[in-house]
């Protein structure tokens, strides 16, 4: 738990540089987000754990990835050790999401690992902020994948490529626990 509530602080402080540094107040963001002024003043100060769906919004309004927001900052290390990796887990699903790749080895290859639980979904809003080219492998169980009103039934082995700036839904149907890999190049939009 305590790298969990670590990585809500740094996510926070990371949102609000990045904020300021593109010239956002609290109430831009939030207009731009939907998320309220006041949610993104208690992220930003690290005192809540934001659902997925939540931080992508944030991600969107300020022109970055989620894997942006979890990078940390002062890792120029072409190497990510397991124990370094970043693990967060949305506090409204419960699917967990470590991050794999090392933050600032300059690739525009980010890759990420997700259990995501049984019987869960999780819906993730269109972005035209953002454009995101990933894959999504399927490594154990199975999920449904919808983008752009496509539903894709994914098994272990198969591979998903998708441009979700249409939105995205994932979903377990079964009743274990699938585990997947994103494999993600942006090119963020100013």
């Amino acid at each position: 738990m305590e790298q969990i509530e670590d990585l809500t602080i740094m996510i926070g402080a990371r949102a609000a540089q990045r904020r300021a540094a593109a010239g956002l107040s609290l109430d831009d963001l939030a207009e731009r987000t939907g998320v309220s002024r006041a949610m993104i003043s208690r992220i930003e100060r690290g005192e809540v754990n934001a659902s997925a769906v939540v931080l992508d919004r944030l991600c969107d309004g300020l022109g970055m990835t989620l894997s942006e927001l979890f990078a940390k900052a002062d890792d120029a290390s072409p190497l990510l050790r397991f124990a370094d990796q970043p693990v967060w887990r949305d506090p409204d699903s419960g699917y967990i999401r470590r991050s794999v790749s090392p933050p600032r080895s300059g690739s525009a290859v980010k890759i990420a690992e997700v259990e995501f639980p049984a019987r869960t979904e999780v819906r993730l809003m269109p972005s035209d902020r953002r454009t995101i080219d990933q894959h999504i492998w399927c490594l154990e169980g199975e999920m449904e994948i919808t983008v752009g009103g496509a539903a894709h039934q994914l098994r272990k082995g198969d591979c998903l490529h998708m441009r979700p700036d249409a939105g995205i839904r994932f979903a377990n149907r079964s009743d274990r626990p699938a585990r997947y890999a994103v494999i993600i190049i942006s090119e963020n939009r100013p």
